[in-house]
């Protein structure tokens, strides 16, 4: 994929738009944990205020002939998925402080490729595998086993809301060689809609102004970064606009400091680069392995 100078600027933009609004996003869950918003109910709240947004966008846009989709079950997959991590990533954020609960979604690179070679049986070589062990060297001086610097349930809950990521990330790769990305944002919004207004049937509750408007700003934030992400990917290269997530390790510190009054522990600035360089050079590798392949199989990378 090529693209203009300005293209990619723009889509790097994009995705550091989309960076600073997931931070806002999280931080709202924890704050709205506080005020006694269940999971459930920020979940559907972040789904259900997002679709006017993603409905306005595909209307004037590709419109909405292009959500054709003759792979249901595909779709359903992806929802199923997608609902489990949202909902691991959500309380992964209400658990733990804003920057070590980021840091460990980093780590989903290193899951998705290991799934891969797992599920997709694709071939992974010493370059890739010694990235996943670099991230995981990072991973042990973040969450430093047999301490109390981190409560281990959530860090259990972070490494699981990495994995289930991963997965939807395989997922979204074989269902992209059929499907656009704006028919698999509309039928993750629309059918994720469904069980969580079921769900809050039993499990909604009343709350005052300031907990709906935060609830309001929940559904933006998380609809605005769905779209700014998705855009950014029409724009530019993964090997592009990938790098300007890790900027996510910046605001959470931010915010965490002016908001939750919490600074990053010591280890984290320790263990933070290896996860991310390891991240990195993950996508390097199979970027470079996308441009150099012939239809001759050459090594696995």
């Amino acid at each position: 994929m090529t693209s203009s100078p300005d293209r990619r600027r723009l889509a790097i933009s994009l995705r550091l738009f989309a960076a600073v609004t997931l931070t806002i996003m999280f931080a709202l869950v924890k704050l709205l944990d506080a005020r006694g918003v269940s999971l459930i109910e920020s979940l559907f709240y972040r789904q259900a205020l997002a679709l006017p947004l993603v409905l306005g966008w595909i209307a004037a846009g590709p419109g909405f002939a292009s959500v054709r989709t003759k792979r249901p079950v595909a779709h359903l997959t992806r929802t199923v998925l997608g609902l489990a991590g949202m909902a691991l990533n959500f309380l992964t954020f209400m658990l733990l402080p804003l920057a070590e609960a980021t840091v460990l979604l980093f780590t989903v690179p290193i899951f998705a490729t290991i799934l891969s070679a797992a599920v997709l049986k694709e071939r992974v070589g010493m370059h890739r595998w010694g990235a996943v062990l670099l991230g995981f060297a990072g991973v042990l001086l973040v969450v430093q086993p047999g301490s109390a610097t981190l409560p281990l349930n959530g860090v259990l809950v972070g490494l699981c809301a990495a994995v289930v990521v991963s997965g939807v990330s395989i997922t979204l790769r074989q269902i992209g060689q059929t499907e656009g990305a704006v028919t698999t944002v509309f039928w993750f919004t629309i059918v994720s809609a469904v069980p969580l207004g079921i769900a809050m049937l039993f499990v909604g509750q009343a709350h005052d102004g300031r907990t709906f408007a935060m609830l309001l700003a929940l559904g933006l934030a998380g609809g605005l970064a769905q779209l700014a992400l998705t855009a950014s990917l029409r724009l530019a290269p993964v090997s592009v606009v990938l790098p300007m997530d890790y900027s996510n390790l910046l605001w959470s510190a931010l915010i965490g400091w002016l908001i939750f009054a919490t600074l990053p522990s010591p280890s984290l600035w320790l263990g933070a680069p290896l996860i991310i360089a390891s991240g990195l050079y993950i996508v390097y590798r199979e970027h470079r392995l996308r441009r150099q392949q012939t239809p001759i199989a050459g090594p696995a990378d």
